[in-house]
């Protein structure tokens, strides 16, 4: 008959841990460093999976699964997988594409395949049916990843000048704060030229002014 695991031991410690989180969250052997050796923790979670209390996502990459009485066990959602998968090796990115004009509410569009720019290595991660492609980019891209005038640009990019009507900028005056949409203009100079008048117009809640012209000069 099996020992029971001692109350500090690192399967227990570890199985606490995961019962606390709710059901959707996404874990790393990152996420339980703190508790002892990587083929330590690499064991337990293997023993979790075992048991039916973790599922396997990929490589290094495990979720508690959500239930639902019609649709049975459910996915976990994409932001939980990308926090997971940006955590586990403390990356700095930049979401981009379908996915960056998601987050901000521009699009309804719901892609498997999440990009986000990064200045790290370039690689690809599967977890059941979701595609995460970290995509090494330049400098000029990474270079507001940590403010919202990165996410508004590329959301901007991915929608393209001729899909960007005045509801998509309504919609981020109502949902954005006033302050935070007044600092796009800080990087404006990071946008192509066809967004900056989109950006200016959003950061002064209506059209851009206009600079005024000289008044010209009659002669006598």
């Amino acid at each position: 008959m099996p020992r029971a695991a001692s109350p500090q031991s690192i399967d227990a410690q570890i199985a606490r841990r995961v019962q606390r989180r709710a059901r959707g969250s996404v874990f790393t052997p990152a996420t339980f460093t703190a508790l002892g050796s990587r083929a330590a923790i690499d064991k337990a979670l293997q023993r979790l999976v075992a048991k039916g209390e973790l599922r396997r996502l990929a490589r290094g990459l495990y979720d508690k699964p959500r239930h639902d009485a019609l649709l049975g066990t459910l996915w976990p959602s994409v932001d939980a997988v990308v926090q997971a998968v940006v955590g586990k090796d403390k990356l700095r990115v930049q979401p981009a594409g379908v996915y960056a004009a998601n987050l901000l509410g521009l699009s309804e569009q719901v892609s498997a395949q999440v990009v986000l720019l990064t200045d790290g290595a370039s690689r690809s991660v599967r977890a059941g049916p979701m595609h995460i492609t970290l995509k090494r980019t330049s400098p000029r891209n990474m270079a507001a990843a940590d403010r919202l005038s990165g996410g508004v640009i590329q959301a901007f990019k991915s929608l393209g000048p001729e899909h960007i009507t005045p509801q998509h900028l309504e919609h981020l005056r109502k949902t954005l704060p006033a302050a935070e949409r007044a600092r796009l203009l800080a990087d404006l100079d990071l946008a192509p030229g066809w967004m900056r008048p989109m950006l200016r117009e959003l950061a002064h809640d209506g059209p851009a002014p206009l600079r005024e012209k000289p008044a010209r000069k009659t002669k006598r």
